[in-house]
């Protein structure tokens, strides 16, 4: 495949409601998309700074996500959600035991 040429085609969910009830789940895979990634990043040897450098290894939003501006955390929120969507779009069911 020609990188150069590449073009995405995630499954569209856009068809898809989201239930409120799963609002709680989606708060916790947010939560923790935030956690797994920092984790990747520090084990990379990256730590917190105020301004991201790659150079350095250096990045704000190497900190609690309950500290996170609300943009970033709404970045986390549409990707818990999207994965959310698509297990449903898929056929699957989240029941909560």
């Amino acid at each position: 495949m020609d990188k150069q040429n590449y073009i995405p085609n995630p499954i569209n969910v856009d068809d898809v409601v989201f239930p409120a009830e799963l609002e709680s789940l989606r708060e916790a895979i947010a939560e923790n998309t935030h956690e797994v990634w920092a984790a990747g990043r520090i084990k990379e040897g990256w730590t917190y700074g105020p301004e991201r450098d790659d150079k350095l290894k250096k990045h704000p939003d190497l900190i609690p996500y309950s500290e996170l501006t609300e943009g970033e955390k709404q970045y986390d929120r549409d990707t818990a959600e999207n994965a959310i969507k698509l297990v449903i779009k898929l056929g699957f069911d989240l029941v909560k035991r």
